[in-house]
């Protein structure tokens, strides 16, 4: 089976390496910087003590003529058009779309453009960052994908797909509703996102002062309503879990987070933006995830416009 990786970030560049050392018949699809930068020093993963470099097969959009069998789509959503854009000659009548971003809104714009039959449901669970050589730093030993058929059926690729991802080394559930499995992460990235941008700290330092585990769970209730109204109620075992996680004592913090403090573009739009749309329809009320939203809107407006002074 011919993979092809959309991006080499910390999410496919990660995934991608797991299955580069697995044997797998992998190419990554990068800009010509990135693949620059990786034919110089190769994809390296660190963290964790430990230290591996991959020599990936690189392609780049002008160089992209054939369908590939299965394509791992791992872009930020900032360049998901572009990556729709750029991926197009790789979907043939017989590929598999399997998208690892947060949020729901890409099924839509995946599904607009070639059909829903190839667009699978999928949810990445890992703590990856990039550091400033491009390198992938693991900061948990978590790597699992949830993948799933759109309408929850069972298929034949689904188990061909989840084999040769399992195979790899990496932990493949295949819930019986994906969707709603996205949802469930959507709750906590918006969660921990709100929290960790809107106070400026990680989850640590917000429980650490006085009021912090109040504001948090205050935040959780929100974007939980949502997701219960809109049909896909967190179940209590997940809710559990979460709770635990934005109550926690330590230096936990999403990687919207990290993109705040170092002053770059984030996904609120895409993570935020598009949340607040289901809010609104179902007229459930979100005062603190708006001000999460208008926080990171007003951030981003000055990334874009170059005025953001980090000092």
């Amino acid at each position: 089976m011919k993979i092809l990786v959309v991006g080499a970030g910390a999410t496919g560049g990660f995934f991608g390496a797991l299955l580069v050392k697995a044997g797998r018949d992998v190419t990554f699809l990068v800009r010509a910087d990135r693949a620059a930068a990786l034919r110089e020093r190769g994809l390296r993963i660190t963290g964790l003590g430990e230290e591996e470099v991959i020599t990936p097969r690189l392609i780049t959009a002008s160089e992209l003529t054939t369908p590939y069998d299965l394509v791992l789509l791992s872009v930020k959503s900032t360049a998901l058009q572009q990556a729709i854009d750029d991926v197009a000659p790789a979907i043939g009548p017989e590929t598999t779309i399997v998208p690892l971003l947060n949020g729901m809104a890409h099924l839509g714009e995946l599904t607009a453009r070639f059909g829903a039959q190839p667009v699978l449901g999928g949810v990445a669970k890992v703590i990856t960052t990039l550091n400033a050589e491009g390198d992938i730093v693991r900061l948990a030993p978590l790597a699992n994908l949830d993948i799933g058929e759109q309408d929850g059926r069972p298929s034949a690729r689904l188990d061909e797909v989840r084999a040769l991802l399992d195979g790899a080394g990496i932990t493949v559930g295949v819930p019986e509703d994906i969707v709603a499995a996205m949802w469930h992460k959507w709750v906590f990235i918006t969660t921990v996102g709100a929290v960790t941008c809107l106070m400026r700290g990680t989850v640590g330092d917000v429980n650490a002062v006085p009021g912090g585990s109040d504001f948090a769970l205050a935040v959780l209730a929100e974007t939980a309503a949502v997701a219960d109204a809109a049909g896909f109620p967190v179940p209590e075992s997940q809710l559990g879990v979460i709770t635990g996680m934005v109550k926690q004592d330590g230096p936990f913090a999403p990687s919207l987070y990290r993109d705040v403090v170092a002053g770059r573009a984030t996904e609120v739009e895409h993570l935020f933006g598009d949340f607040l749309v289901h809010a609104r329809a179902l007229q459930i009320g979100t005062p603190l995830l708006d001000l999460a939203t208008l926080h990171l809107r007003v951030h981003q407006h000055r990334v874009a416009m170059g005025t953001l002074d980090q000092r």
